[in-house]
């Protein structure tokens, strides 16, 4: 469950810009995960309602949006059709994942004096 890690690394990652702007408090994370990065959306909400207590972010809600997966070709830039093979239909050079693996911490709202 590598979730829990990766919530400490983002709570982490939090803080310290929270500190940097003199922040008395984390109100909101907005974080994207794409859904071929091998994470379960769930599991991530779970382990942050576990490690957020006596943190900043212990009243700030985690808002996830899940990204799909999108393959272009990496020759001509040609979407590649969802469940096809990850060969551009247009030149027949390969597939490659141009978005669906991330995680990303897209915003944070903090409360600052």
């Amino acid at each position: 469950m590598h979730e829990y890690s990766i919530v400490q690394a983002l709570l982490s990652r939090v803080e310290a810009e929270a500190r940097e702007r003199n922040a008395t408090a984390v109100r909101r994370l907005d974080v994207s995960i794409g859904e071929l990065a091998g994470i379960e959306p769930e599991l991530l909400a779970s382990a942050y309602e576990f490690y957020r207590e006596r943190t900043l972010c212990g009243a700030a809600d985690m808002v996830i949006t899940r990204v799909p997966a999108r393959w272009v070709c990496s020759t001509c830039g040609t979407d590649i059709a969802r469940g096809a093979v990850l060969t551009c239909p247009a030149c027949g050079a390969p597939g490659r994942l141009e978005r669906g693996g991330e995680i990303m911490l897209e915003r944070i709202e903090l409360e600052v004096p």
